[in-house]
């Protein structure tokens, strides 16, 4: 199988690159400038060029709170450039597998959100993804959009390498302990994105598309995860640093943030076979991973 992955750096196509190589399928990535989201001209002749049989819809403008200033270039990246993807996939008879975020919720679910929940972005970011899981599903019903959350990796920038640079400049760190989700290894979603492929391109079936959920199992506040992984740390003798629950008033943010970011998986396992690892079992492979690189 191979597969055109928009963008070339960052957590997802990194983990797509290993995890493809050790399932033995070819990963493609392409980024600025052969296709640039923000140019949907570039698109098109890109996605053609490299043949694949199925298209991964990865490359996102992800600042949440420079979003809020920059809701035209949010809106152009998240939105018409997937739009863009997901009509050249349909040119070309390829299913699109679109990657989507919590943020297209506003938090207040007393529960874990479902695909058929109602969605309301508090900020630009999560309203631009929105858009975008909009515009993917006007090009083509050949899709699925995988809603993740949370995600962190050895690679790039992610709140998981962040509390271990801070606990190693830091005895305490405070960390906001009233907002839940799932915490989500890159790698453990790569899998998650090869076998959706995988099913996608053999099977036409239309039950395999449509809307999906896609996160680690399990939930946490931040503060209960940075408390994992300060435990982890100093098991394994890295740095560890007291974590302090504080609330999200006390950490003020440009972008509003859900209170509930947790997502039920359930409609992927049955209908995907996709079973997320534990977030626990995951940050303790990723923190093993980064103290004995």
């Amino acid at each position: 199988m191979r597969l055109l992955v928009t963008g070339s750096k960052g957590q997802l196509v990194t983990a797509l690159l290993e995890r493809g190589a050790a399932a033995g399928v070819e990963i493609i990535p392409v980024g600025r400038p052969q296709l640039d989201l923000a140019d949907p001209t570039t698109i098109a002749p890109a996605i053609a060029a490299a043949k694949p049989d199925a298209i991964i819809s990865a490359a996102a403008y992800t600042a949440v709170d420079k979003a809020q200033s920059e809701r035209e270039l949010a809106f152009a990246v998240n939105a018409i450039g997937p739009g863009a993807v997901a009509g050249a996939a349909a040119q070309l008879n390829l299913p699109v597998i679109h990657i989507s975020t919590d943020y297209v919720f506003n938090g207040a679910a007393p529960r874990p959100c479902r695909e058929t929940d109602l969605t309301a972005p508090l900020g630009i970011y999560g309203a631009s993804k929105l858009a975008g899981e909009h515009a993917v599903a006007a090009a083509t019903p050949n899709h699925a959009i995988l809603r993740t959350a949370w995600v962190y990796s050895p690679f790039g920038a992610n709140f998981l390498k962040t509390m271990l640079r801070l606990a190693a400049e830091r005895p305490e760190i405070n960390v906001v302990a009233d907002q839940l989700g799932n915490p989500t290894a890159a790698l453990d979603l790569a899998d998650a994105i090869l076998r959706v492929a995988g099913n996608l391109v053999a099977s036409p079936d239309e039950a395999l598309r449509g809307i999906f959920h896609c996160a680690g199992t399990g939930d946490a506040s931040w503060a209960d995860f940075a408390t994992e992984i300060m435990a982890i740390s100093e098991g394994l003798g890295g740095p560890a640093a007291t974590i302090h629950p504080i609330p999200t008033s006390a950490y003020p943010t440009p972008a509003p943030r859900p209170a509930n970011s947790r997502l039920d998986c359930s409609k992927l396992r049955a209908t995907h076979g996709v079973v997320m690892p534990p977030w626990q079992q995951s940050t303790q492979h990723t923190v093993e991973r980064l103290l004995h690189a």
